[in-house]
């Protein structure tokens, strides 16, 4: 199996496996995937903008309570690719969760992400995460098309 296949058809379903668990305020699999050796940088969506493993694991820590119940967690992966030891990933992460009041709403994120492989195995060094503005351009509404990494139900 080439790296690349190996990135797409190993580690992608861990990765998505660990975020949905995450979105379920269990971080044990997340913290699993990333790297511990510096430089590994987090730009959070809910604002933090982190350098060093002390300061995104403390983050990480502060995160992971705020998540309501996730019913469906998704990644619709826009573009990939692996070059060596070092890979990256954009797309939308897509999740329903319980709302106070019993309804229930999707959060959807941009989230771009690099990798870089550390003794075999594929570790996060860099995550930039956002609410995606509205968008004005002339192009509004058309999308490249996609690959859709679906969690397996953890409820």
């Amino acid at each position: 199996m080439s790296d690349r296949d190996e990135f797409f058809t190993t580690f992608l379903p861990q990765l998505v496996a660990a975020e949905a668990a995450l979105h379920n305020g269990d971080l044990k699999p997340r913290l699993r995937l990333w790297t511990r050796s510096d430089p590994v940088t987090l730009f959070g969506a809910l604002g933090p903008c982190n350098y060093g493993w002390a300061q995104v694991n403390s983050t990480f820590q502060w995160l992971a309570p705020l998540f309501l119940p996730c019913h469906d967690y998704r990644l619709d992966l826009v573009a990939a690719d692996v070059s060596g030891d070092l890979a990256y990933t954009v797309g939308f992460e897509r999740s329903v969760h319980d709302m106070e009041g019993g309804n229930s709403a999707e959060r959807v994120l941009r989230a771009t992400q690099v990798y870089r492989r550390e003794g075999g195995q594929w570790r996060v060094v860099h995550r930039h995460g956002d609410i995606p503005p509205a968008d004005s351009s002339p192009h509004a509404g058309t999308y490249p098309p996609v690959t859709t990494y679906i969690a397996p139900r953890t409820r």
